[in-house]
Parts: C-alpha cells; sequence; structure tokens
C-alpha cells in the first residue's frame, strides 16, 4: 500500500469512529432520557401552574441553565472521548452559564429585601431535589458511562465528571417541570449540590469504567 492510501486510510478510519462514537453517545442520552421520562411521569409529573409558570423568567432560567449544562458537557464529554481532538469553543459554554445565574442570583439579591433571602434559598422542597435530581440522572449517567467507553477517554475522571453534570443537567431540567421553588437562590444551592453529586459520582465512577 502506498503511503497516499495509508493516510486516506487511517483519515476515513478515524472519520467513521468519530461518527460512531457521537451516535453511540446520542443513543445514550436518548435512551437515558427516556429512562429519566418514564421514572418522572410515573413518581413525579408536571407541576399543576406549568403551563402559565413556563413563560416566567425564573422558570425559564432553571430550564436554560439545565439544558444549557447538558449540551455544554455533552459535547465537552464527546471531544475528551477522542484523543487529539480541540475543546474549541465548547469551553466557553460553563462560563457563559455560570455568568447568566450569578446575573440572576444578583438581580434576584437587588429585587427582594434581605428578611426573605433565607426563606428563598431554603424554599419548600429542598431535601426533595436534593434526592430526586441524582435520582433522575441516574439512568442518563450510566448510558453516557457504557457510551463513553466506545471512546478512548485521554482523562478518565474528568470525562466522568463531565458526564454527571451532562446527566445532572437532564435531572435537574425534569425536576424543573415539577419544582415550584423558582428563586435563582434555590437553583444555585439546591439544584447545585443534585448535580454537583452527580458529577462526583461520575468522576469516581469515570476512573474505573473508562480506564484504559
Amino acid at each position: 500500500m502506498r503511503t497516499n492510501e495509508l493516510i486516506s486510510a487511517l483519515v476515513q478510519d478515524q472519520a467513521m469512529r468519530r461518527w460512531r462514537l457521537e451516535g453511540v453517545l446520542l443513543c445514550g442520552l436518548a435512551i437515558g432520557g427516556g429512562m429519566t421520562a418514564l421514572g418522572f411521569l410515573a413518581g413525579l409529573g408536571l407541576r399543576p401552574d406549568l403551563e402559565s409558570a413556563v413563560m416566567t423568567l425564573r422558570v425559564l432560567l432553571k430550564l436554560v441553565v439545565s439544558l444549557g449544562l447538558l449540551v455544554v458537557c455533552a459535547g465537552l464529554t464527546l471531544r475528551l472521548a477522542r484523543p487529539g481532538v480541540p475543546v474549541g469553543g465548547w469551553r466557553w459554554g460553563a462560563p457563559a452559564l455560570a455568568l447568566l445565574l450569578a446575573g440572576a442570583v444578583a438581580a434576584e439579591l437587588l429585587a427582594t429585601p434581605p428578611a426573605s433571602w433565607s426563606a428563598r434559598m431554603m424554599g419548600q422542597n429542598a431535601l426533595f431535589c436534593l434526592a430526586l435530581i441524582p435520582a433522575l440522572a441516574a439512568g442518563p449517567l450510566a448510558c453516557l458511562l457504557l457510551a463513553l467507553r466506545q471512546g478512548a477517554p485521554i482523562r478518565p475522571g474528568l470525562s466522568g465528571a463531565l458526564a454527571g453534570l451532562a446527566a445532572g443537567g437532564m435531572g435537574a431540567a425534569f425536576y424543573a417541570l415539577h419544582c415550584i421553588d423558582d428563586s435563582p437562590l434555590f437553583l444555585v444551592v439546591w439544584y447545585g449540590l443534585g448535580i454537583g453529586f452527580v458529577a462526583l459520582l461520575g468522576a469516581v465512577l469515570g476512573r474505573y469504567w473508562l480506564r484504559w
């Protein structure tokens, strides 16, 4: 085989592997999302006032941050699963979400009296939030980790953590459709803790399952 033919074959092989890994990850997200949707509808259900609530900025913020985290971390996970592939513009996704959330928190603090901050932060269902987001994210996390085994993550722990953040974002997005605590303060603390737990679990599992 000539050198040019060998290079062409290697390029085609890499392209096939890229599309295969992307397809596997998308399937993992789809299957995990289906599992979460079934569990959500069977055990929780939509909040009664969702039709009107979803038009408010606070509820939209919960959905934008949760789904944004899912998309950004899934994109980063895919790139880390392919050695030599640059992260590119995906690296700016997390800082952008953090700035959006920080701005929402600042607006909340400016618009409400300090005496109400503690109550807004605690909400009515803090412990349920802390438990249900990881529960809803369990299926997507397992599916993403299994899908990542088809790649070659250069940093298994970080890849697992990003998979956990993506799964946590999916779980949080579903939970946001049920949750009646809409304050950005509640979002930062309790959604953040729930998603953070899933990310930590993903990092621990990734260090063992994703090694190659």
